[in-house]
């Protein structure tokens, strides 16, 4: 997680807990028993540390794993034992167990959040949310305020709470909070927390009865902030699952790729696309049909009106090795459409695919007789995702019926949307080479190279993780009618904010205000509801290069007509 967001999220903590967001006039629903709120942290992927929970001798190392020892990330065993670290680091495929030599649990509280790899110099590189934390306890939080809800962010949804309990713990602490605080609490996720937390609101709709649903979510959960949140995906969960990311460890990136194919999350942060849905998860446990039979996926007509469902281009572009005959395509043939002449003559064929295409199957499908991954890859796509019992998570978000929604995300940074793979004449896992990447960068789409690439890019980008179409899915929640505000990020008396009020929004369309930017000033720009529902209120913040390197400001925001000062930092 990068400082820049958790920076971002101790400002909006602050705002409603101190007693300087206290005064003053309305509030929006914040400006009651705000001494009573806790804050709940559902951190993002690879955010929370992993201890051994078994016994391991490392041969040919001084180091050894015992219970409690640190797995993920303890870079001193990864650099001097790395087999025996990637044995305790690696799931089984297909079922998600641990590795029969070593096996990893989530740490517990804030210290499993604060800092990945303690230490004098490892502890500020791999530092999370100890800045966060920091802050609140200068600020005057108190500590019973502060509630981190780790996970084991290797598996899917439902193996979190078939395996530890997760969502029915996590009912749980909303539950205590409440009583230990005498008041709801506020959550904050980060990247993937924002798609364990939309499940969670799912999983619980079977768990309470259906009129005491919303009694219950208003009870327990005030405020919602998303921060950075992949609404449909993130194009570099393709790159990992092809070609591997290293997180900046010093691993290969084969390496990378057969740890990262072993989670089954690895599945939960893919594109998809926002034209397609599944059948109500809700409903269908009512019905006579098996809770495991496998949900349909309909998609409305601007599908396949539209080129690349929505997004800015193909997710992903992949060459073939051809032979001649059709007999060396039997997985294609009906998957895409095909140059035959090249296939005849023995040419590398190309084949693309959007973002429907890559969660639907259709991708992991083409490139069967070319990848041996892809079994694997199909077998959690289908069984821990599409026949959820719960939710498909691959389908677009709908508001969360909860009081107060704030979306939150970086723009205009130069970020990854689709990329090009040829075979490497290397055995897996590293039989896959990128020979190109699309970026989008200021509205426009650019090859590796900086040529300009056509397509459908957005009105600006995303944070360089997250494409800027996924982020602002969010602005969807807003209703028809908006308010902009446009300010500087840095300290300013007012002057240079820009309002606009009562925009029209149509559904499923961006919100693009029609207001003036200097090229030198980086700015914040707000969103909200003109004519919110009763009792909901949704924001939508997009923040201007957000990850600036060692900057410092005061910022001054404007809160429903009050003026709320409060420190500011962005780091790498």
């Amino acid at each position: 997680m990068r400082g820049g967001h958790v920076m971002i999220l101790a400002a909006s903590f602050l705002l409603l807990l101190t007693p300087a967001a206290h005064g003053g006039g309305g509030g929006g629903g914040f400006t009651q028993g705000q001494d009573r709120l806790s804050g709940i942290i559902i951190p993002g992927f690879a955010s929370t540390q992993l201890r051994a929970w078994s016994i391991l001798d490392c041969p040919y190392s001084p180091l050894d794993f015992n219970p409690l020892d640190l797995v993920w990330l303890d870079t001193t065993k990864l650099l001097s034992a790395v087999n025996c670290w990637l044995k305790c680091m690696l799931l089984d495929p297909y079922n998600q167990t641990d590795h029969p030599d070593c096996k990893s649990r989530p740490d517990s509280g804030l210290s499993a959040i604060t800092e990945l790899d303690p230490g004098y110099i490892t502890g500020p590189l791999s530092s999370v949310w100890k800045e966060w934390v920091k802050w609140c306890i200068e600020f005057g939080i108190e500590a019973n305020a502060i509630i981190a809800v780790p996970y084991d962010w290797r598996l899917p949804p439902s193996k979190l709470e078939e395996r530890d309990l997760y969502f029915h713990k996590l009912k749980l602490t909303f539950e205590t909070a409440l009583k230990l605080r005498g008041g709801p609490s506020i959550v904050f996720a980060h990247s993937l927390g924002n798609n364990v937390f939309r499940y969670f609101l799912e999983w619980l709709k079977l768990e309470i009865a259906p009129k005491l649903y919303m009694k219950w979510l208003d009870e327990h959960i005030h405020a919602y902030f998303a921060v950075g949140a992949p609404l449909l995906g993130a194009t570099e969960t393709v790159k990992a699952t092809l070609s591997g990311f290293t997180f900046g460890l010093p691993v290969s990136e084969g390496t990378a790729r057969l740890m990262f194919n072993s989670f089954g999350s690895s599945v939960w942060m893919m594109p998809f696309s926002k034209h397609c849905r599944t059948d109500n998860g809700y409903l269908k446990h009512f019905s006579v049909r098996s809770k495991k039979g496998h949900a349909a996926q309909l998609c409305d007509d601007h599908e396949f009106q539209a080129n690349y469902s929505g997004w800015p281009t193909n997710i992903v572009n992949i060459e073939i090795p051809s032979t001649r005959g059709d007999e060396a395509y039997p997985s294609i043939i009906g998957t895409a459409q095909v140059n035959m002449s090249d296939m005849e003559y023995g040419f590398p064929t190309q084949l693309s695919f959007s973002a429907r295409e890559v969660s639907d199957g259709t991708f992991v499908r083409a490139i069967a007789d070319y990848d041996p991954d892809s079994q694997r890859l199909l077998y959690q796509l289908e069984e821990s995702y599409h026949r959820d019992p719960v939710l498909n998570p691959l389908t677009p978000w709908d508001r969360p019926p909860l009081k107060n929604i704030f979306c939150i995300y970086g723009v205009d940074l130069k970020t990854e949307v689709g990329y090009y793979f040829a075979p490497s004449g290397k055995p897996y896992p590293d039989n896959w080479i990128i020979t190109d990447v699309i970026y989008e960068l200021e509205g426009s789409l650019y090859s590796r190279s900086g040529n300009l690439v056509e397509g459908n890019p957005g009105a600006t980008s995303g944070d360089e993780t997250v494409p800027y179409h996924s982020l602002s899915w969010c602005k969807n929640w807003l209703g028809s009618k908006v308010n902009i505000t446009r300010a500087p990020q840095s300290e300013h008396d007012g002057s240079d904010v820009q309002v606009q009020l009562n925009v029209e929004h149509q559904p499923e369309m961006d919100v693009i205000p029609n207001m003036t930017r200097s090229p030198r000033v980086k700015y914040i720009t707000y969103y909200e509801d003109s004519e919110s529902l009763p009792g909901k209120r949704t924001a939508v913040w997009e923040l201007d290069k957000v990850w600036l390197v060692n900057c410092g400001m005061r910022m001054t925001l404007q809160f429903n007509s009050e003026k709320l000062p409060f420190p500011f930092h962005c780091q790498p």
